[in-house]
C-alpha cells in the first residue's frame, strides 16, 4: 500500500503548513471566545430535503453541514486531512482505497461510527431506488466495499478513477438506523449525523434550528478549535428576498446573512458595524445549457447564434453592479488545477455573426413582433429555471438575457419557473430548450463528468444532453490517469469542443458566496477549500 504522505509526496507537508497558517489567521479574530448564546442567520434558500445524500442544493450545504460530516476534510490548497477517517492509503495501482476510521465518534442517535456504518452509506448510494442518478456517479466505479476490521474500510474500484478521492470526501455519513426511518427521504431528527449540532426544530417555510452537540470532539484540523461548538443554538431563517435579508441584518433581527446582491454589498462594505466577505465557488459557472437533442437548439447554428447574441459582459455588470465575474469556461477559475484560461475571449458577443448564422439556418423571415420565423413558425426557445435554484438575482439576469436575444437576433426566449417535481420530470424527458444551472463541487474537474458524460453513464446533470463520442472518450481517458498535467490537457480539449465548436452552452457568471454579519459575530467565514459559507461550529458572539 502507498500511504497518503508517500502518495502525495511533499504536498502533505505543504498542506499542513497551509492549514497551520490558515488556523493562525482564523484564530487572530477569535481572541477569548465566548461560550453560549444563539446565532440567527438569514439564508436565501430552504433545503429541498434535509437528507444530505439527496439534497443537490449548494446553498443547503451551509445548513446541513452542521449535522453531517465526511471521511476527510480539504485544506485551502485542495489537499486532505483527517476527519471521520484518521488515515487513508491508496494502492500502487490506484484502485484500492483503505480508510482507518476514528474509534471515538458517535452519531447523535447514540450509534457508534464504524466501518460497517460507512460501508452501508456507500452501498445505499449505489442503489438507484434510494439515490436516483447519484448511483451512476462516482460510486458506480466501486466494485466492492468491505469492513475488514471494526474501524478499517477497504474500497476497491473497477478501474482507476482519478477524481475518486474528491468524490468520496463529498459523501456525508448517516447513522445506520437512518436508513430504516420513515424520515429518510425528507430528512429529520431520525436521520442522524456526527456533526457539532443536532437538529432541534424545523418549521417549513420559516426556519430551522440546531442545538449544540455536547459530545462533539472530532473536528478536522482545518477547524479553528476542537471540542463542542461555542454556540448553544443556531437558527436559520428562510428569507428568499435579498432586500428582506439585508433589512433584517441592518435592523438587528438576524446576526448574519448570506446571498448579498450587488445592490446591497455597499451597505456592509467598509461599514464598522458589520463585516463583509465574499469568495468565488469551485465547480461550474451559472450557465445556459442548450438542449442539443431536440427543438430549435438541436441545430448547432442556433446554439452558436445564441452565444453571439448575448452581451454577457454588459449584462453581468448591469445586473450585479460589478460584484460578479463574467464566466467563460466549463469550470470556474477557483478550480486552479484545471481551469483553462485560454478559453477567455475565444467566443462571445457578435450580433452580425448571430444573424448570419440564423439566416443560414433558414430563420430568414420576421413576424410583426420582430421574431424570426421559418415555415410560419416563430423561433421560440423556452428557458426552464428551477425555483429551488432561483437565487442571486437570477430572475433579473434571465430577463436581461431574454431582452438581448430578442433585440440582437430576433430570438424569443420564454422564461418558465418550475417547481422541483416539474423540473425533475422535464429534465428527465428532455422537455426544455435551455436549462440554466451552476454546481459547487470539489476541484479536480469532478463536476465535468456529471455535466458531460451520457446521462445513463454518470452524467446526472448533463443538461446539454450531449452523447458526443469524443466527449465520453476524453472523460474516460482523463479518469484513467493520475497525471494531472495530462488531465488538464484533456479537459482543455473538451472545453473548447463543448463551448467553441459545439456551443452546448453559454456560461454567464462565476457564482460566489457572500456573508455579512454584525461586528459582534466572530469566526464566521468560508470553508478553506470549497469556499462555501462554513457552518456555525467556530462562530461565537461577543458581548
Amino acid at each position: 500500500m502507498v500511504t497518503r504522505r508517500d502518495f502525495l509526496g511533499g504536498t502533505a507537508i505543504v498542506a499542513l503548513s497551509i492549514v497551520t497558517n490558515w488556523q493562525s489567521a482564523h484564530a487572530a479574530v477569535q481572541d477569548a471566545p465566548v461560550h453560549g448564546g444563539t446565532l440567527t442567520w438569514g439564508v436565501e434558500s430552504e433545503p429541498s430535503t434535509l437528507n444530505p445524500h439527496l439534497n443537490g442544493q449548494a446553498k443547503a450545504k451551509l445548513i446541513l453541514r452542521n449535522t453531517y460530516e465526511s471521511l476527510l476534510a480539504r485544506t485551502p490548497d485542495g489537499g486532505y486531512v483527517p476527519w471521520l477517517a484518521k488515515d487513508y492509503a491508496i494502492s500502487e495501482d490506484g484502485r484500492t482505497y483503505t480508510f482507518t476510521l476514528r474509534d471515538d465518534v458517535t452519531f447523535s442517535n447514540g450509534e457508534a461510527l464504524d466501518a460497517e456504518a460507512v460501508a452501508l452509506n456507500i452501498l445505499k448510494l449505489k442503489e438507484p431506488l434510494y439515490s436516483g442518478s447519484i448511483s451512476a456517479g462516482h460510486v458506480a466505479r466501486i466494485s466492492s466495499v468491505k469492513a475488514v476490521e471494526r474501524h478499517k474500510l477497504v474500497i476497491t474500484l473497477d478501474r482507476v478513477y482519478a477524481p475518486f478521492l474528491d468524490g468520496i470526501t463529498w459523501i456525508d455519513i448517516l447513522a445506520p438506523k437512518s436508513f430504516a426511518s420513515s424520515q429518510l427521504k425528507s430528512g429529520g431528527a431520525e436521520v442522524a449525523g456526527t456533526g457539532p449540532f443536532i437538529l432541534d426544530k424545523y418549521i417549513k417555510g420559516q426556519e430551522i434550528s440546531f442545538v449544540r452537540n455536547p459530545a462533539y470532539k472530532w473536528a478536522p484540523a482545518t477547524a479553528a478549535h476542537q471540542g463542542p461548538a461555542y454556540l448553544d443554538k443556531v437558527v436559520y431563517r428562510f428569507l428568499s428576498e435579498s432586500a428582506v435579508r439585508s433589512g433584517a441584518l441592518t435592523s438587528g433581527q438576524v446576526d448574519v446573512i448570506e446571498g448579498i446582491p450587488g445592490n446591497d454589498a455597499e451597505l456592509f462594505k467598509n461599514n464598522p458595524d458589520f463585516t463583509y466577505q465574499s469568495a468565488i465557488n469551485t465547480g461550474t459557472p451559472y450557465t445556459l445549457y442548450f438542449n442539443s437533442t431536440s427543438g430549435q437548439t438541436a441545430d448547432v447554428r442556433v446554439r452558436k447564434a445564441l452565444q453571439a447574441a448575448i452581451d454577457v459582459d454588459r449584462t453581468i455588470k448591469s445586473v450585479y453592479r460589478g460584484e460578479r465575474q463574467r464566466a467563460w469556461g466549463v469550470l470556474t477559475p477557483a478550480d486552479t488545477d484545471f481551469y483553462d484560461k485560454s478559453i477567455e475571449g475565444s467566443y462571445g458577443f457578435d450580433p452580425k455573426l448571430a444573424n448570419k448564422l440564423l439566416d443560414e439556418a433558414g430563420w430568414t423571415s420576421r413576424d410583426a413582433d420582430g421574431i424570426r420565423t421559418k415555415d410560419g413558425k416563430r423561433l421560440t426557445i423556452d428557458i426552464m429555471q428551477s425555483q429551488a435554484t432561483l437565487r442571486d438575482q437570477r430572475d433579473i439576469l434571465l430577463q436581461a438575457v431574454q431582452a438581448q436575444a430578442r433585440q440582437n437576433a430576433g430570438i424569443e426566449l420564454t422564461l418558465q419557473y418550475v417547481d422541483s417535481g416539474t423540473y425533475a420530470n422535464r429534465d428527465k424527458d428532455g422537455q426544455y430548450g435551455i436549462l440554466p444551472n451552476s454546481t459547487t463541487l470539489q476541484q479536480n474537474g469532478l463536476t465535468i463528468y456529471f455535466h458531460y458524460l451520457p446521462r445513463n453513464k454518470g452524467g446526472s446533470i448533463n443538461y446539454s444532453r450531449t452523447e458526443a463520442p469524443e466527449v465520453a472518450a476524453w472523460l474516460d481517458e482523463a479518469a484513467s490517469t493520475l497525471d494531472a498535467k495530462k488531465r488538464f490537457e484533456i479537459y482543455a480539449k473538451l472545453q473548447r469542443f463543448v463551448l467553441v465548436e459545439q456551443a452546448y452552452g453559454l456560461p454567464l457568471y462565476v457564482p460566489d458566496d457572500e456573508v455579512a454579519a454584525s461586528n459582534r459575530v466572530k469566526g464566521v467565514g468560508f470553508r478553506p477549500f470549497r469556499r462555501l459559507p462554513e457552518n456555525a461550529y467556530d462562530i461565537w458572539l461577543q458581548g
